[in-house]
């Protein structure tokens, strides 16, 4: 333990003496660091996919399920949407230095807020190795410096995607702790970094509902929280049923592994007789297993009976719970007990129904009309994201550049002094 505390605080140390450089390199360093990072990615496509492979043996010989395999596997498009991931975040205006709310004080002092860079972000993070270059991208582009933590079963493809992001760094004169990886397996570095308060800024832990309570625990950073995606759709009684079923199958089947996808589907009793039967024939021929409380189960007779456990369950799988509800309202204080304040979208052609669910339900993005797999920084238009944050404080909801800087004010003035 003594010695891989040594090797994390020399990591952090390294980082925070980093972030000075960052911080103050112009927009047009960023932007080449970042290219010649896409340009990297995309002539070591090779040694990434040999990497991944050898990520994907070990995972299929531990017994690693389906859904997670998919969220591990890189192929040739994959590794190529992590470059053109890069070349987004390039073309994103530049938050750093950006000034805002000037006014001017009866004192003649002008006083206005500049964006700033956080300082050193370690990121914690599962299976998803595309994670390691957006958020090496983000992180980059606003001025911080990225301390990357991956989980054990991506070891060789982040090791091997590091790699490049630091040799791109290191060609374009920027020192390569900008971007560093903690390169061991062993869970004690996760200990340890997160005893090193007085080198990094801000911790963001981005996996199950078990890593990001652990980190929250015994952190003494702060934390921008990811929790758990018990995403929700309600199918109101005014809703277009074959948009609500079109919604429905690609919130659940699209990509079921991720955070984003929904786990619980909520159905107006007016509309369920209509509406089930076809959702469930869409959905299973997808290859979902249903769940039902037990109205849904006498519209659909051969579902599984769910349980408490299904209403509060991140599948991450093609499993899904269906309860039938009475109203809005009902619908409403479902998703208040069970959701996780991800994302929750309504299917309905009623304004004041779909203003109410928007004004009324706490997630980070609340949809009309659209699927929860929206809930997506490039999605939303923020080029990509460090992660989803379900917590208030700083950011709620995609953290793209803005996201990860802070502001200052600042002052300008002619000689005053206070009297």
């Amino acid at each position: 333990m003594n010695d891989i505390l040594a090797r994390v605080s020399n990591l952090c140390r390294d980082a925070k003496a980093a972030s000075a450089a960052i911080a103050r390199a112009d927009t047009a360093t960023k932007n080449a660091a970042l290219d010649a990072m896409a340009r990297g990615l995309r002539r070591g496509a090779d040694v990434v996919l040999a990497a991944n492979a050898q990520d994907l043996e070990s995972a299929r010989a531990n017994g690693t399920s389906g859904a997670m395999l998919d969220r591990l596997a890189l192929d040739p498009q994959r590794v190529e949407a992590m470059a053109k991931g890069l070349d987004e975040v390039r073309g994103l205006p530049d938050p750093v230095g950006a000034m805002d709310e000037l006014r001017r004080l009866p004192n003649g002092l002008q006083v206005g807020r500049m964006r700033i860079p956080l300082g050193v972000v370690a990121m914690i993070y599962e299976a998803r190795p595309n994670v390691t270059a957006d958020a090496a991208g983000l992180t980059l582009k606003s001025g911080n410096v990225a301390i990357l933590r991956g989980g054990s079963e991506a070891f060789y493809s982040n090791t091997a995607i590091a790699g490049i992001l630091r040799s791109a760094l290191r060609d374009v004169g920027l020192p390569e702790a900008v971007v560093s990886l903690i390169d061991t397996t062993d869970r004690a570095a996760v200990d340890a970094l997160l005893v090193q308060d007085a080198f990094v800024d801000l911790v963001i832990p981005r996996g199950g509902a078990g890593l990001v309570r652990s980190v929250m625990q015994k952190s003494r950073i702060p934390v921008l929280a990811h929790a758990e995606g018990v995403c929700h759709v309600y199918v109101d009684d005014s809703a277009d049923l074959e948009m609500a079923v079109a919604v429905s199958v690609n919130a659940k089947v699209q990509r079921p592994a991720v955070c984003n996808a929904m786990e619980t589907l909520l159905v107006h009793q007016s509309v369920a007789p209509a509406f089930l039967p076809i959702a469930a024939s869409r959905l299973r021929a997808s290859g979902v297993e249903l769940r039902g409380c037990e109205r849904t189960r006498k519209l659909v007779p051969d579902m599984v009976l769910a349980t408490e456990d299904d209403w509060r369950a991140e599948y991450l799988d093609l499993i899904l719970a269906v309860r039938v509800v009475d109203s809005l309202d009902q619908a409403m204080d479902h998703i208040r007990q069970y959701g996780s304040r991800h994302t929750e979208a309504i299917v309905t052609s009623n304004h004041a129904r779909a203003m109410r669910f928007i004004r009324e339900v706490d997630s980070s993005l609340v949809l009309v009309n659209a699927s929860t797999r929206f809930n997506d920084g490039n999605q939303l238009g923020l080029g990509a994201e460090i992660g989803i944050s379900t917590t208030r404080i700083h950011a709620f909801g995609p953290m793209g550049l803005e996201e990860l800087t802070t502001r200052k004010f600042v002052a300008f003035g002619d000689g005053q002094v206070r009297g």
